[in-house]
């Protein structure tokens, strides 16, 4: 099921009110100037991972509530069959399956993510975001480029590459093919959920 953006930010907008949290504060959390804030909150402007994921942060809930409106309720054990994740596609042509979005309390979030080959951007520097906690990415098919605030990396397949991600990182497949890859993100200690 893919989830739209204006219902997304209707839902970003209404937990922001709801914690009476500014614009400018929440544009601060998430790193966004006021203006770029304003466009994600109005469902004019698709979100990017990072910015669900700091928003989460921010109001203190599991990132799949701002995705879906529902609490996740399991917490003994989840199972995730072949192509059933959750479907989360919030950066361009990235493909992401949270693996674990109907389990509370989640000290890490696991994705399988496809990271597309396109041809037209590889002469453009990597962009690059933040957000807290650590991420571990285990490449399962084709070849990755990776940009953590200037030191490049190759991966391929079998490569695994652990980091801080409060530093800056990006990527882009290479080779002419799609990536895909394991992204487990762990959150910062103390920041795991009471729920």
């Amino acid at each position: 099921m893919e989830y739209r953006i204006t219902d997304i930010a209707e839902r970003i907008r209404g937990l922001r009110e709801l914690m009476d949290i500014s614009v400018e504060d929440m544009a601060g959390a998430t790193d966004c100037t006021v203006e770029q804030y304003r466009a994600l909150e109005s469902g004019t402007v698709d979100f990017s991972f990072t910015f669900l994921y700091k928003c989460a942060q921010t109001f203190g809930i599991d990132m799949i509530e701002i995705l879906t409106g529902e609490q996740p309720k399991l917490s003994f054990y989840t199972v995730v069959r072949q192509g059933q994740g959750l479907p989360i596609r919030r950066r361009e042509g990235f493909e992401y399956f949270h693996l674990a979005s109907l389990f509370r309390g989640k000290l890490a979030e696991p994705f399988l993510v496809t990271a597309p080959y396109q041809p037209e951007k590889m002469s453009e520097p990597i962009a690059l975001s933040t957000h807290e906690g650590q991420e571990f990415d285990y490449i399962l098919s084709g070849s990755l480029e990776v940009d953590l605030e200037g030191h490049r990396e190759i991966l391929t397949a079998g490569d695994s590459l652990y980091y801080d991600s409060a530093h800056g990182h990006g990527m882009r497949a290479i080779d002419g093919a799609p990536c895909t890859f394991l992204a487990v993100i762990l959150k910062k200690p103390g920041e795991e959920e009471e729920k």
